[in-house]
């Protein structure tokens, strides 16, 4: 079967052709996409809207991230860790009734609990820590080791 040239020549065109079409279609669905909820349908339009947008955006992202940085600050304030120890501390009672409590944030500052059991009664201490010392008082040995055991998190 011999072709002549004008028939290879129509069946390259008729390809060609088919081919523009295609990617003219796509072009002019993607750009009615680019621009819909427009009044006009240009170029110049649409690119300000696009840049409006993202302008807008950059904007609540910054304040995002303000947000999350004040976040961030303020949790670092709250108590994080928790440290009980059990202990006996009179040879005369039984078993480890007393306990230090030691509530503290990410800095080991906080309060420390002590409850001291005896056979004439209950004391409760309370102490204020900070940066895992006694402000006003010193700590026991005890309530040190509660302030290092407060390893879990809130």
């Amino acid at each position: 079967m011999v072709f002549s040239f004008e028939a290879v020549a129509l069946f390259i065109g008729i390809n060609w052709l088919l081919a523009l079409s295609l990617i003219l279609y796509r072009y002019n669905t993607n750009y009615n996409k680019l621009t819909a909820g427009t009044d006009k349908k240009t170029i110049n339009n649409v690119l300000d809207r696009i840049f409006s947008e993202l302008s807008d955006l950059k904007k609540e992202l910054e304040a995002l991230k303000n947000r999350c940085d004040t976040l961030e600050r303020d949790g670092a304030l709250h108590i994080k860790k928790i440290g009980l120890i059990r202990f006996n501390p009179f040879k005369d009672t039984g078993g480890d009734q007393s306990f230090t409590l030691a509530l503290v944030d990410s800095h080991d500052t906080g309060i420390v609990i002590s409850a001291l059991h005896s056979r004439s009664g209950m004391r409760w201490y309370a102490k204020r820590v900070i940066m895992g010392k006694g402000h006003e008082f010193d700590l026991s040995d005890e309530e040190r080791k509660a302030i290092a055991h407060a390893t879990v998190k809130v």
